[in-house]
C-alpha cells in the first residue's frame, strides 16, 4: 500500500520532508484500517499547539473526505503556504462526536532533540525525530550524558514517528556490542535476510540503568531502536503499545526529478518479531488519562524515574 510514484512535485516535497525542513502543519501522518490517522504531531508546530493527539482519525480536509485519499493525496491538501489555514474534521477515540479543528500553517522546522540532567540525577534525553542530523546531536547527548557521570539514563521516543534507519542503527550502537544484530530486514519470498548491525561504540557497562518511554505515537525508527534494546534486556520499555509501522521503503530515481517509493520488506526486531504486525508491547504499560493530561501529570515518566531511582534487581 505504500508503493508510490512521485512527480517533480512530488519528489521535491519528499526531499523537504526527509530534511526536517517544509511548510504545513507539522505533523506525521499514516493510513491505518483504511483511515487517515496521526502518527504523531511534532513538538511545538501548529498542530501540535492546535491540540492535534496521536492516533486522530482525519475525516475530513477542508471539504475533502479522506476515505478514498492516498497518503500522498492527503499530505498535499494539508500542506499549503505560511499563513493559511486549514480545518481538519477529528474523530478521537473516547469521544462522541467528530470535531473541525483549524490550523494556520507555517514553516515546519522539526525539532529533533533535547536533553536534562534532572535534580535527582537521571539524564533526560527527548528524541523528536530521526532526521538527518539527529546521528550527531545524539552523539553529543551520550557524550554530555557520559560526563555528568549519572548511571541513569531515560530515553523519551514518545511521539518520534521515525526517519532515518542509518540513525537507529548508529544510536543503538552506543549500547551493543560490535556485529550484533540491530533490525532485520525480511523481504520474503524466500530471499536471504539482510541484517543491519551495531558498530559497537557500546561505551557503557552493564550498571547502565536505562528506561525507555514509548507510546502509539513512536514508530518506523523510534521502534527498531526501542525494539533492539528490549530484545537484549539494555532497556526496559514503559508507556504504550507502540505504532507499529514495519515496512521497510527503498527511493529509486526514475528521472532526475521523479522517483518511485516501494516497499521492499518489512523490518524485524533482533528476535525476529514483526514491528510491523502490532508494534512493540512495554514491559510496564501505563496509559495517560485525560484526567491526567488537565492535572498536567505524566505518570508514564514517574514510573521510568520510579524504576530508574530503585531498579530491579
Amino acid at each position: 500500500p505504500y508503493t508510490v510514484f512521485f512527480n517533480p512535485e512530488d519528489t521535491k516535497s519528499f526531499e523537504d520532508d526527509i530534511s526536517g525542513n517544509f511548510t504545513g502543519v507539522g505533523m506525521e501522518v499514516d493510513i491505518k484500517d483504511k483511515v487517515l490517522t496521526v502518527i504523531s504531531p511534532l513538538k511545538d508546530t501548529p498542530a501540535y499547539k492546535a491540540g492535534i493527539k496521536s492516533g486522530d482519525k482525519i475525516l475530513k480536509i477542508d471539504d475533502t473526505i479522506t476515505n478514498e485519499l492516498t497518503i500522498e493525496k492527503a499530505i498535499k491538501l494539508i500542506r499549503g503556504d505560511k499563513g493559511t489555514t486549514v480545518t481538519l474534521t477529528i474523530y478521537r477515540e473516547g469521544e462522541e462526536e467528530p470535531k473541525e479543528i483549524k490550523i494556520v500553517r507555517d514553516v515546519i522546522n522539526a525539532p529533533t532533540l533535547d536533553t536534562e540532567l534532572r535534580k535527582d540525577g537521571i539524564f533526560v534525553v527527548k528524541l523528536y525525530s530521526f532526521s538527518a542530523n539527529s546521528t550527531n546531536l545524539f552523539r553529543s547527548a551520550m557524550k554530555e550524558f557520559y560526563k555528568s557521570k549519572s548511571d541513569r539514563l531515560l530515553l523519551d521516543l514518545r511521539g518520534n514517528p521515525g526517519g532515518y534507519l542509518d540513525a537507529a542503527v548508529d544510536m543503538s550502537s552506543w549500547f551493543l556490542a560490535n556485529g550484533k544484530p540491530v533490525v532485520i530486514e525480511d523481504s520474503g519470498n524466500g530471499k536471504e535476510q539482510d541484517i543491519f548491525r551495531s558498530s559497537g561504540y557500546d561505551i557503557f557497562n552493564d550498571k547502565l540503568k536505562f528506561v525507555i518511554l514509548i507510546d502509539g505515537g513512536s514508530a518506523s525508527a523510534s521502534e527498531i531502536l526501542a525494539g533492539a534494546m528490549q530484545d537484549y534486556g539494555k532497556a526496559i520499555l514503559v508507556g504504550e503499545q507502540s505504532y507499529g509501522k514495519g515496512s521497510v521503503q527503498e527511493v529509486v530515481e526514475v528521472t532526475p526529478d521523479t522517483i518511485l517509493k516501494v516497499t521492499v520488506a518489512k523490518w524485524l526486531t533482533p528476535k525476529g518479531t514483526s514491528i510491523s504486525e502490532k508494534g512493540l508491547t512495554p514491559d510496564y504499560k501505563v496509559e495517560i488519562t485525560k484526567k491526567d493530561v488537565t492535572a498536567d501529570k505524566d505518570p508514564q515518566t514517574d514510573k521510568a524515574v520510579e524504576l530508574l531511582n530503585n531498579w530491579p534487581k
